[in-house]
């Protein structure tokens, strides 16, 4: 395992880290927990120490399954994450001191720890919505910290990067959490260099773009280009070569997933992003413009199945035949065009989109 230094500290972590909200999905619902717990522990022989979960990721049940892996390594041999923001502390937006500590507890509880390495404030949107936190939260993750029950106070986004660089520049927090990936990575490129050149850590979720990338091998196929490694492996090849990325996370179900998560890291080569950046301009396809399926627009007054309309569009820019926008929808998704006529143009859904889609302008598009 390729391992790098968490931005300023001397900690130092697997290049990989394991995302643990994709255990087996049939495992989870037959409360086979400790079976999906032998993908952390195989990680963890792997070499890969980095390990981040959440409450509400796999039915509730991921801090869970985590928890019992943990318990089963020598603690000090692995970074554990976890999260929370208002949402999870169902307090309103002033809660108490208590109900933070609530909350928190329960993920030390299920993850069967006396501490937390990494904890979030989590799914910061807009700088709105980090201000709105900070007001609410800081103060009792310092409390936290203070106390010893986490040891690093840090944020995950999915803002802009000129939005995350005015985060990072507070400095209040050790490292972040970012969606990025070779669909998105020149949105988010300004908050990265910001977060290395302040001494933080960057951890990246989503590398594969939300199954974007390995399901159009023949689109990203550019990636692979002077490797033997397959499209998803070069994928997160991609964003671990980021000399300023710390850990790329990769969501694992089988062990197989590990395997090849760990093959994309040997022999790395770290390079600055905007080099990276300038060896893949202009290849692929317009890759800001692709919906990466985290289905946040789920907020529709009209009950619209944005995420499947946006994922039916993306088939008419990485193929550039319109027709596969309703064969899409018609034969994928089984549903019909008809109710993208109405959308009334309120906004909601692109205030929460991550890649900040023209989603009203695309929902036109497709009822006509």
């Amino acid at each position: 395992m390729y391992y790098k230094q968490y931005g300023s500290t001397d900690m130092k972590v697997s290049a990989i880290g394991l995302g643990t909200m994709r255990y087996d999905e049939e495992d989870i619902k037959a409360d086979r927990l400790e079976k999906c717990a032998e993908i952390p522990l195989y990680a963890f022989e792997k070499g890969i120490n980095y390990w981040d979960t959440a409450p509400f990721y796999c039915e509730d049940k991921s801090e869970i399954v985590t928890g019992i892996a943990l318990s089963q390594v020598k603690r000090s041999e692995v970074y554990v994450t976890s999260k929370t923001n208002l949402g999870t502390i169902d307090a309103g937006d002033h809660p108490k001191k208590e109900d933070f500590r609530k909350r928190l507890e329960m993920s030390l509880d299920r993850l069967k720890t006396d501490y937390i390495d990494f904890y979030h404030m989590w799914c910061m949107l807009s700088l709105k919505s980090w201000e709105k936190h900070m007001d609410a939260l800081y103060g009792f993750f310092e409390d936290a910290k203070r106390e010893g029950l986490i040891r690093n106070i840090v944020f995950s986004s999915h803002m802009q990067g000129d939005e995350i660089e005015t985060v990072v520049e507070t400095g209040k927090f050790r490292g972040m959490l970012i969606g990025y990936n070779a669909l998105n990575y020149r949105f988010r490129q300004i908050g990265i260099e910001a977060a290395y050149q302040n001494g933080m850590g960057v951890v990246v979720m989503n590398p594969l773009g939300g199954g974007m990338i390995p399901e159009n091998p023949d689109a990203f196929s550019y990636l692979t280009e002077g490797t033997d490694l397959t499209v998803p492996q070069a994928a997160l090849r991609f964003v671990a070569s980021h000399k300023e990325i710390t850990v790329t996370l990769a969501g694992c179900t089988k062990k197989e997933h590990v395997d090849d998560a760990v093959k994309a890291v040997e022999n790395l080569e770290e390079k600055p992003t905007s080099e990276i950046v300038k060896k893949y301009e202009g290849k692929g396809v317009a890759l800001n413009n692709l919906c990466t399926g985290c289905s946040y627009c789920k907020v529709c007054p009209k009950q619209i199945p944005i995420a499947k309309y946006m994922d039916a569009y993306n088939q008419m820019i990485l193929t550039g035949d319109k027709g596969a926008i309703l064969d899409r929808i018609e034969n994928h998704w089984g549903i019909t065009k008809d109710k993208a006529k109405d959308c009334i143009g309120c906004g909601r859904c692109e205030r929460h989109c991550t890649q900040h889609l023209p989603i009203i302008k695309r929902l036109k598009e497709i009822a006509e």
